[in-house]
């Protein structure tokens, strides 16, 4: 797709698809505005000339039948002040699907070609109209299901993030350039102190850890944070998995092992987006079958992001349960006393002891006791707080190449501080302009952008 986007003229259906009150069909190209005045003709008497950015009052036209076909109204945008820094027309009109489709299909019997998914914004940023960044935050944007998503993509689209990385990229640059005089003309007596060399990666470094844990938020707004509900059988993690989806989605019987595969399924929790796996419950197995699924379900809760670890109040505790507390430690835990609507058994003193650190709500999953109270207290737990105005990096594409700009960094500096030569830890500082290069996009690897462009929708 790269070789031939920028010569010829694209159009596409810009507005969603199916019935609306308006739907826009979208041109870009050198013939844009030829091919648009093809099927679209003025309601004024005299033909005059089409300004730019002033919508023109008309009629969408077949010329193959010549007759008009909608009302319709006429924006052109001129290069370079446009979208994709080409000639752009945009024509709205009614929000049929099928006076859409005869517009783009009449639009491409006069020259154009249908684009791709995300063709449009692929040509602005290829005429460097925005940065990778800029154009991930407009489909960020396009597909936000939450406010708070939304404003973080669109400080992105305006660039918020981009300036701050060309920031740090001029400030290695200058660096960098300090050290390589040094290393070229030692004479000159151009050469500054290690410790000064040491202070400046050191001032860097904080601003990259910070983005790159800013990724936990973003995940959590785009793909949602994994969380597996488990525990012993029956102590009621589908019931709490039924109730957390608000939906009858788990099978739930009287008697332990009902689950034995697992079950997935995504909920939204204030802003934030979680991936809950509903799984077989751990413990001695009753068959094959249950072992199997007892296994998979251990091997799930040990890749997830955290664990809702279940816990019957309404029976004694047991050395399970202790087990499986410190089976997941090291994982984000939040252990849930399920059951309190019958008589209590266990020692929750006991529970707790084991860990104190570990966040805790005692509920009803059947009687939906404190259920609000539960989902605030998991967001609160599993997801990051940030403060509005941050920088927030919201693809893993970004995050593992911040990863290894810190690596770079991180290296440089333990180099020069174990006094080696200035080459090598330069060499170190060096590797972070490509890897800068190809998160902006400036270092264009075809790949990765047509895997970026084709999440986008059509007409955008």
């Amino acid at each position: 797709m790269l070789n031939y986007i920028l010569d010829e003229t694209i159009i596409a259906i810009s507005t969603p698809p199916g019935f609306g009150g308006l739907g826009i069909i979208r041109l870009s190209g050198k013939d844009a505005l030829r091919i648009a005045k093809k099927i679209f003709k003025s309601k004024k008497k005299e033909k005059s000339k089409i300004l730019p950015r002033q919508a023109i009052f008309g009629n969408l036209y077949n010329f193959e039948q010549k007759e008009f076909f909608d009302e319709a109204y006429l924006t052109f945008f001129p290069e370079p002040h446009s979208y994709t820094k080409e000639n752009v027309v945009e024509i709205t009109c009614h929000g049929s699907p099928a006076v859409l489709q005869e517009a783009v299909r009449l639009g491409i019997k006069s020259g154009a070609r249908h684009s791709h998914p995300g063709e449009f914004t692929l040509r602005a940023y290829l005429r460097g109209r925005i940065d990778i960044l800029q154009a991930e935050a407009i489909n960020d944007l396009i597909m936000s299901t939450s406010f708070r998503k939304a404003k973080i993509a669109y400080h992105q689209v305006k660039g918020r993030l981009s300036r701050k990385i060309a920031l740090f990229r001029e400030q290695i640059i200058h660096l960098l350039a300090r050290i390589e005089a040094a290393i070229e003309f030692p004479d000159e007596r151009l050469r500054i102190s290690p410790k000064k060399i040491g202070k400046s990666l050191e001032k860097t470094i904080p601003f990259l850890k910070k983005l790159i844990l800013s990724y936990d938020t973003g995940k959590a707004l785009t793909e949602g944070i994994t969380l597996a509900i488990t525990g012993k059988t029956n102590v009621g993690k589908s019931t709490l998995f039924n109730a957390l989806l608000e939906e009858q989605r788990a099978i739930v019987t009287p008697y332990p092992g009902t689950t034995r595969d697992y079950l997935r399924e995504k909920v939204r929790i204030s802003d934030a987006l979680f991936s809950l796996v509903d799984m077989a419950g751990l413990g001695s197995p009753g068959s094959a079958i249950e072992k199997e699924g007892m296994k998979m379900g251990k091997r799930i809760a040990l890749q997830s992001d955290g664990i809702l670890l279940v816990l019957d109040t309404s029976r004694k505790e047991s050395a399970e349960d202790f087990r499986l507390i410190k089976e997941f430690k090291g994982k984000k835990i939040f252990l849930i006393f399920n059951k309190i609507d019958l008589p209590q058994k266990m020692d929750k003193e006991k529970i707790m002891a084991q860990d104190r650190s570990l966040p805790s709500l005692e509920i009803s999953a059947l009687k939906r006791t404190n259920l609000n109270k539960l989902k605030e207290k998991i967001y609160n737990f599993f997801v990051p707080k940030i403060q509005d105005g941050e920088n927030i990096i919201l693809h893993l594409r970004e995050k593992l190449l911040l990863e290894r700009v810190l690596d770079c960094l991180t290296n440089a500096l333990h180099l020069l501080n174990d006094g080696f030569p200035d080459e090598v830890y330069a060499e170190e500082i060096r590797k972070i302009i490509p890897l800068i290069g190809e998160l902006t996009g400036e270092i264009r690897v075809d790949d990765v952008i047509e895997d970026i462009f084709s999440r986008f929708c059509v007409g955008k």
